[in-house]
């Protein structure tokens, strides 16, 4: 089986040619921001592996470590007119969108201030301010709701994008391609993304797709597709960029194939036993956030004790939510007759 690494080196010319002006090139203030929200992802996620430990909170609960570069990546290309939608490893999505960490530390409590007030918990964060349509818990069920959302954008003319994130399991699902069917047909304003982690649940993608390379099976719809290194940063934004400006401009869907590693297992109850700690290690090497503060430090846009200060304060942050979260109150009763259709 070939590794992520081997596969990307075969693959250069699946992408698109990227943006002018290279993201790599960024002023120090945004690269700083964009570190800081990757920074969050992670020490949110890590808190709530800890605190889903000590069993505050329960249910599903799918850790998004070593993925941050994705989904901070293309969300910090989008305006307030655009829109995201994604599965149910939601949290990194809905941070990188400007969700509070304690509205959504407080979702995963159960709690009347969560983003969901409490209803939906991890698979389910939502947050219409901020046009973040959702984590989604059935597999590739969302899909076809991104070209609603398309739909809706080009006909009300929005001028905007929809984002949609799914993994590489939910390429086995019929709605998928129903879904990428129609935003080709419809030329629908939505930028696909398949953030491959290497891993349906616990199933490697070469033993659950006779095709392995994923972007080429959307090749057939008659859109732009590619893949693109999913630990690098200025990569997913160059080539990401390039395709949402289309989506704007031209009403063009596109297809992107993140390939990237997620650190824990697939959910909370799954202990990875499937993955080797030599291939978990390999991987952890190529951290997504720790390429970003070495090019931080080459290039001189903030020092070392800069970045501790970032990482000290978004640690006091997350700490700050579980505490929140704590304090918060459940629903009331009366909740359970809210937000139903009858």
């Amino acid at each position: 089986m070939k590794t992520s690494a081997a596969k990307l080196a075969a693959s250069r010319a699946a992408r698109p040619p990227a943006d002018p002006g290279r993201s790599s090139d960024l002023p120090g203030p945004k690269l700083l921001e964009i570190y800081r929200t990757m920074v969050r992802l992670r020490k949110f996620e890590e808190r709530c592996y800890q605190v889903y430990l000590q069993r505050k909170i329960g249910g599903f609960c799918h850790i998004y470590s070593g993925q941050e570069a994705v989904a901070v990546g293309m969300i910090s290309l989008l305006g307030p007119q655009d829109y995201v939608i994604t599965a149910y490893r939601d949290h990194g999505q809905a941070l990188a969108r400007g969700l509070s960490v304690k509205a959504c530390m407080a979702e995963l409590y159960g709690k009347a201030t969560g983003c969901s007030r409490g209803k939906g918990g991890s698979m389910h964060f939502f947050d219409t301010s901020v046009r973040f349509m959702g984590g989604h818990g059935i597999v590739g069920a969302h899909v076809p709701l991104a070209c609603g959302i398309g739909w809706a954008i080009k006909h009300q003319d929005q001028k905007g994008v929809c984002l949609c994130f799914f993994g590489d399991g939910a390429m086995n699902q019929g709605a998928v391609h129903e879904a990428l069917n129609l935003a080709s047909l419809y030329k629908l304003p939505v930028v696909f993304v398949c953030e491959n982690n290497g891993y349906a649940m616990g199933t490697a993608v070469a033993r659950g797709a006779a095709e392995e390379n994923i972007y080429l099976r959307a090749n057939s719809y008659k859109m732009p597709t590619c893949r693109v290194d999913g630990n690098n940063l200025f990569e997913v934004m160059d080539v990401t960029g390039g395709l949402i400006r289309r989506a704007r401009e031209e009403f063009q869907p596109s297809f992107v194939e993140a390939v990237t590693y997620r650190f824990r297992g697939h959910s909370m109850s799954d202990p990875g036993s499937y993955r080797t700690r030599e291939e978990v290690d390999a991987h952890k090497a190529r951290d997504p956030i720790a390429q970003v503060a070495q090019h931080i430090l080459k290039q001189k846009h903030a020092a070392s004790g800069d970045l501790d200060e970032i990482d000290a304060e978004e640690s006091a942050s997350v700490e700050e939510s579980v505490k929140f979260a704590e304090e918060s109150p459940p629903p009331s009763p009366d909740a359970l007759y809210e937000d139903i259709y009858a």
